[in-house]
């Protein structure tokens, strides 16, 4: 069962990573979540997914799992930052200073962040709040 889970997970992320809209992807990463509900790295993918389908309130509720399953996840806080923003909620100040925080930690996550913020924004050109959060965190 394990490796259905990891295989469905591998092919969503090869998919995605092949240019499928996020919208057709939500549903494997969904059932990822459903069969798996610890795994971080799925809710992560899934908030992901949630906010690049213009779904905030969802992404937030999965960026909520995923920080709470792995708080040292610098684009778990991210993506939680970004549904915060895109839904008004007041506080995701503090999650782009832990994301600083664990840039220090790792630098290699920062360019992690800063490569998955340049994919963000390739999908979905316009994306406003994806740009402070990107002002935020490299332009301080």
């Amino acid at each position: 069962m394990t490796d259905t889970i990891e295989s469905l997970f591998d092919n969503g992320l090869e998919r995605y990573k092949a240019g499928e809209a996020a919208d057709s992807l939500i549903p494997v990463f969904k059932e990822v979540c459903d069969r798996s509900p610890k795994t971080a790295a799925a809710w992560i993918c899934l908030s992901w997914l949630y906010l690049l389908d213009n779904k905030p309130n969802a992404a937030y509720k999965a960026a909520q799992k995923a920080v709470k399953l792995s708080p040292q996840d610098p684009q778990a806080r991210v993506n939680l930052a970004l549904s915060m923003l895109e839904t008004g909620q007041k506080g995701l100040r503090q999650h782009i200073d832990a994301v600083q925080q664990l840039f220090l930690v790792n630098p290699e996550w920062r360019t992690e962040i800063k490569d998955s913020i340049e994919d963000g924004l390739g999908r979905k050109p316009d994306w406003q709040s994806l740009l402070k959060v990107k002002n935020w965190l490299f332009e301080d």
